[in-house]
């Protein structure tokens, strides 16, 4: 029997950190569905069935992610780690017409899931998708930004890429990212390992969350930054550049 594709992603165990699946739910139908455009129903349908589909941005977060897109008047924006592209399309909906994003990714061929569904929205002209390691990006508008003459000139980023180079990533974007803009990295809770004993983390989760661990640290400790870390998908951080 077909799965509703409403339903998918509820499971707690799947997507969030709520108490039960049907708080979840209750706010998926109540305020998330309802406001979700239909091309991004349409790619978290397309990406529901994929091998890794845990690694797409949970629906509730893109809502978030959205309002501050507004909040800020995003226009020239970041995305590092871009799978099959929900978070990408989300960004790319809600700049203006003339906004930009630079999406990074290692692997293009998750984008190409989503690709079609981009093109449909109209909005393929607003990504620059560049298939290369972030950090040698990043290096390259800085580079570029400083023979202009115009650094800290992106209004916003998005991080859900490799969890070891988060703090990396955070440095480079601190240069890009202007005053009073919006980083966001994604998964910083970690499936809430990050506040369990090691001896109860399965091995496959130790790793990384180590680092995460560390980051969250580096980000709480950081001055330039003002911080919020909300339990929305796999938990996110939301920094604004203050200096």
């Amino acid at each position: 029997m077909e799965e509703d594709p409403e339903k998918r992603g509820s499971n707690k165990s799947n997507k969030g950190l709520l108490q039960t699946d049907e708080l979840y739910q209750y706010i998926l139908e109540t305020s998330v569905y309802p406001r979700e455009a239909e091309p991004l129903k349409e790619l978290r349908d397309a990406t529901a069935y994929h091998p890794r589909r845990l690694m797409g941005t949970a629906p509730d977060a893109g809502l978030l992610i959205s309002l501050l897109l507004k909040l800020v008047d995003a226009k020239k924006t970041i995305e590092i780690g871009v799978f099959t592209g929900y978070s990408l399309l989300l960004t790319a909906l809600s700049i203006p017409a003339d906004g930009k994003v630079i999406a990074i990714d290692i692997d293009r061929e998750a984008y190409e899931i989503g690709l079609p569904i981009i093109q449909r929205a109209g909005v393929e002209h607003k990504i620059n998708f560049v298939e290369a390691p972030a950090l040698l990006v990043l290096n390259k508008l800085l580079e570029e930004e400083e023979e202009s003459d115009k650094e800290d000139s992106f209004d916003y980023a998005y991080v859900d890429a490799d969890k070891d180079n988060y703090k990396n990533y955070h440095e480079k974007l601190m240069k890009l990212v202007r005053v009073g803009g919006i980083i966001i990295y994604d998964n910083t809770l970690w499936g809430g390992t990050v506040a369990l004993p090691e001896s109860v983390i399965p091995e496959h989760r130790k790793y990384l969350r180590e680092h995460i661990i560390e980051f969250n640290k580096l980000l709480s400790s950081d001055p330039r930054i003002q911080i919020s870390q909300i339990p929305v998908g796999d938990g996110a951080t939301i920094c604004r550049r203050l200096y």
